[in-house]
Parts: structure tokens; C-alpha cells; sequence
């Protein structure tokens, strides 16, 4: 088995990793080699819709490494659903959208591997919760 030597979480746009900062020296300072990795996660995420997923990469001993692509940031997935290009600047003030519990429900099921929860139930209130801070009324 292979000797972990760092974890290094990133949340990168599909199809749109690049050697900038702050994933280049990130993985550079690693001994990772930065455009192998940028091809690698932009051929495998090039037919996603556009999203910004969160990426895991686990770094070994000798510069070689994995990463595990996560379920697309809530944010996006609740924009998609909603038909909204952002949240609100004052979500207690200012709503910008409408989401049924059927629609919550249908984001938690897809967020679930991603969760700390195994419970339907207490994805959703988590996946309400993202949705109440952009400004998104639950009907």
C-alpha cells in the first residue's frame, strides 16, 4: 500500500483546471506533476455540464497521486434546479427563487454520498439550509 503524504482538497470548475494559482503550486509544492493532473481532470470532466465540483487528491510518496471528484457544490445544484445565475446578496431580505420540498429532495438524493448523513430527512434540512442562505424560498 502506498504512503499518503498530503490530502489536498480544491473545488475546480469542470473541464477548467489550470496551473494558476491556487491549484498549481498547491500540487507543485507536492512534487505533483500540475499539467498531467489538469489534463487528466479536464478530459474526465469536459462533457459535465459546468459545474464546480470538489476535488479530493491524495498525494503519495514519489509524486504519484489520485483524486475523487465529489457530487457538484449544493450551491450549483440548487441554482440549476431553481434557474438562477446566483444567491441572494441579502437572503433574509431579498428571495430570489422558489424550491418545492420534491426539488430538495431530489438534490439531497444526489448529494447524499457527499453528506454526513445517511438520513434522507436530514439531508434535505442540510440541502435547505444552503437554499435559505442564497435567498431561496422553501414552499
Amino acid at each position: 500500500m502506498k504512503k499518503v503524504i498530503k490530502i489536498l482538497k480544491f473545488h475546480i470548475k469542470t473541464g477548467k483546471a489550470s496551473p494558476a494559482p491556487p491549484l498549481g503550486p498547491a500540487l507543485a509544492e507536492q512534487g505533483v506533476n500540475i499539467n498531467e493532473f489538469c489534463q487528466k481532470f479536464n478530459s474526465e470532466t469536459q462533457d459535465m455540464k459546468p459545474y464546480t465540483l470538489p476535488v479530493v487528491v491524495k498525494v503519495y510518496a514519489g509524486g504519484s497521486y489520485d483524486f475523487e471528484m465529489k457530487q457538484p457544490l449544493t450551491s450549483d445544484l440548487l441554482k440549476e434546479v431553481t434557474g438562477i445565475e446566483k444567491g441572494s446578496g441579502e437572503p433574509n431580505k431579498r428571495k430570489v427563487a422558489k424550491i418545492t420540498r420534491d426539488q430538495l429532495k431530489e438534490v439531497a438524493l444526489r448529494k447524499m454520498t457527499d453528506l454526513n448523513t445517511k438520513d434522507i430527512e436530514q439531508a434535505i434540512k442540510i440541502i435547505e439550509g444552503t437554499a435559505k442562505s442564497m435567498g431561496i424560498e422553501i414552499q
